[in-house]
């Protein structure tokens, strides 16, 4: 077993299963969450509720998969965690789900990708400017749904996502910049960078999620902050495993092609691991990127020179950063158990 897998196990040991606790969370939050598309326009209603799985083109409902809801039970366990019942982490759910729509509509133009969730993306079902419309319209209902709180922790939580989306926007941002750099060189993209863009487009997210809900159970800022950084050290380390997947995953897992991102070109934590290596793989690496060569062979080089081993490691300390955060918290411990089984399950993916 690999110190990751063995990281998570112990994760996982003895807490609630994560599929309930997932599903026990998307059955609370999900009426809040259609009442809450229900108050924008149709046209963008529809195409909201498609971008969840609720319908096809047309409006016609369907029961595709919204994904597993992994942010929307982080704000619920937070809440809980702060010793409040669920039901005070529904509106913080609601948020970060509209949040993380919005950010895949955007992401999907900006990536070109034409499918999700094994079918047509949004831009490509309806058009770009409609999806562009519509990720701005759950944005827009994402900042209504937290301001309507109470005060103060209605503001609170208002300044809590605009943060968390200022790094959210700056990670992206570092991600699409990676693309126009070489693959080695003084301008290489190092493991490091990669690990704050990841923190910023992934982490930053699923951190506020906890901490938003911590912050509506009317959590100690102490409590929301270790919350946060928990979901950040999970972000980094569900995008590494996500990495991993995206090299040698299995293709009826994912979803994706065998050694996809390597086709993509994607500057990926096991490649800049690999080529931040020393010797003959390192460097045989580069010249294959560098030649837009068989991703094949680069996918066989990047383990040689350890980038897989070394994205394992990554993700393996991550979630022990995130068990870390946690555990020094003021926090309910059955809710902390949940979380613990959350993180464990987020990141153990087929590997």
């Amino acid at each position: 077993m690999t110190a990751f897998g063995a990281t998570v196990r112990e994760a996982t040991a003895t807490r609630s299963p994560a599929p309930q606790v997932l599903a026990r969370c998307r059955a609370l939050v999900r009426p809040a969450l259609m009442e809450a598309v229900g108050r924008s326009h149709p046209w963008v209603g529809e195409m909201a509720g498609y971008s969840f799985g609720w319908c096809g083109v047309g409006g016609v409902p369907a029961a595709g998969s919204g994904g597993k809801g992994i942010r929307q039970a982080l704000a619920i366990l937070g809440a809980e965690a702060a010793g409040a019942p669920a039901r005070a982490g529904v509106p913080a759910a609601v948020a970060v789900e509209l949040v993380h729509a919005f950010s895949l509509l955007h992401d999907d133009i900006m990536d070109g990708d034409p499918t999700r969730r094994g079918r047509a993306t949004v831009w490509k079902a309806y058009g770009t400017g409609p999806a562009v419309l519509a990720g701005d319209a759950l944005f827009a209902l994402a900042v209504e749904t937290l301001a309507l709180q109470p005060p103060p922790a209605g503001a609170d939580a208002v300044r809590l996502l605009s943060a968390a989306l200022g790094d959210l926007v700056r990670g992206q941002a570092d991600d699409l910049l990676f693309a126009t750099r070489p693959w080695s060189g003084p301008r290489r993209v190092r493991p490091d960078a990669y690990r704050a863009m990841a923190e910023g487009k992934t982490g930053a997210l699923l951190g506020c999620a906890a901490a938003l809900g911590a912050v509506l159970g009317g959590a100690s800022p102490a409590a929301a902050a270790a919350l946060d950084r928990a979901g950040r050290h999970l972000g980094v380390a569900f995008q590494v495993v996500d990495d991993v997947l995206g090299i040698w995953g299995d293709p009826a897992v994912t979803g994706k092609p065998v050694h996809g991102d390597l086709r993509e070109r994607k500057k990926t934590f096991p490649v800049l691991a690999a080529l931040d290596s020393p010797g003959p793989a390192a460097r045989r690496l580069a010249v294959v990127l560098e030649r837009d060569g068989d991703p094949g062979e680069a996918a066989v080089l990047v383990e040689a020179a350890g980038g897989r081993a070394a994205a394992l490691a990554e993700a393996g300390r991550q979630v022990a950063a995130a068990e870390s955060a946690l555990a020094d918290a003021p926090l309910s411990a059955g809710a902390v158990r949940d979380l613990r089984s959350l993180v464990g399950f987020a990141v153990r993916r087929d590997l």
